[in-house]
């Protein structure tokens, strides 16, 4: 029985008509769901993998999950690739960038630029610029907000002329997706770089809703 087949297999017994209204309301009723909530999904993936180990080709994999009806086989699917992102190669970043562009939602984009995005530009430094350029630079609105949030766990690893190059470009955006990425990420940045950010903020025009989220846990506003 192939990978795919045998985690199908037991998400469909894991499946609980009593979740699955609230999940799908709390997702705008975007997706379909079969009501696995996060630690019993979480627990079977942990489990799938002691006994199976890693799943053959898990990027192929991936994929076909995302092919799948319900919302929590895109969960799966991001769940196994941060299991194995360590020993992901070069060539991942155009499975990533699929995943990012398909059945697109906050729920999985901020998961893939974060963590694995994320991870992938630091192991491989040489394809942070050309591929942020690429996306920041996208009609694609998904991969734009990845570009924005990749480096939300980097703090003093943070390429502050990317982050800053990329809120610049997008600080107009009327998208509140885009809005909320980019007061994000500088909220974070502002962990390792408070005096920066507020800098930033000062002389950056940015959104209102940026401009307060970047501002969030300052004390004193600007």
């Amino acid at each position: 029985m192939s990978d795919l087949q045998k985690i199908k297999d037991t998400l469909q017994k894991l499946a609980n008509a009593e979740n699955q209204p609230k999940m799908e309301a709390y997702m705008k009723n975007q997706f379909a769901f079969l009501g696995i909530k996060a630690g019993p999904r979480k627990e079977f993936v942990r489990d799938y993998v002691k006994i199976h180990g890693a799943p053959e080709n898990l990027e192929l994999l991936a994929e076909k999950l995302y092919r799948e009806p319900y919302r929590e086989y895109q969960y799966v699917a991001i769940d196994l690739l941060i299991r194995y992102m360590k020993k992901a190669d070069e060539n991942v970043i155009s499975v990533y960038e699929k995943l990012i562009r398909e059945k697109s939602w906050w729920d999985t984009v901020d998961l893939l630029a974060s963590t694995l995005v994320g991870h992938y530009f630091l192991k491989y430094p040489e394809q942070m610029a050309p591929y942020n350029h690429k996306w920041v630079t996208s009609d694609n609105m998904w991969l734009v907000r990845t570009a924005i949030l990749f480096q939300l766990k980097y703090k003093e690893k943070t390429n502050e002329a990317i982050l800053f190059g990329n809120c610049d470009q997008w600080r107009h955006s009327k998208e509140f997706f885009i809005q909320k990425a980019i007061g994000w990420a500088l909220r974070e940045y502002a962990k390792a770089e408070p005096d920066k950010v507020k800098q930033y903020v000062l002389r950056a025009n940015l959104a209102p809703l940026s401009k307060r989220e970047a501002l969030k846990h300052f004390k004193d506003t600007l």
